[in-house]
């Protein structure tokens, strides 16, 4: 599945093999995240994640910086 824009975010879920693959993927995303300035929601269950991002600053909407972060996520699958 690709980054979807649903109700002003951007939605991804990746699903891995277990929960520590599915970890150290959050554990790399927490990183660039942290490197953009720029925090996503995320939720994981097991060995799924669900990772939502909008720009809180200019009203909660998608921007730049939300498709931004998205590709450095996709680069650490």
């Amino acid at each position: 599945m690709s980054w979807q824009e649903k109700e002003n975010k951007l939605v991804r879920e990746f699903e891995f093999e277990d929960f520590s693959e599915a970890f150290g993927f959050l554990t790399r995303v927490a990183i660039a995240a942290e490197k953009a300035q720029h925090h996503p929601e995320i939720w994981n269950v097991f060995n799924r994640v669900k990772i939502s991002l909008s720009t809180h600053d200019a009203g909660d909407v998608v921007t730049d910086k939300d498709r931004n972060l998205a590709k450095k996520i996709d680069g650490l699958v």
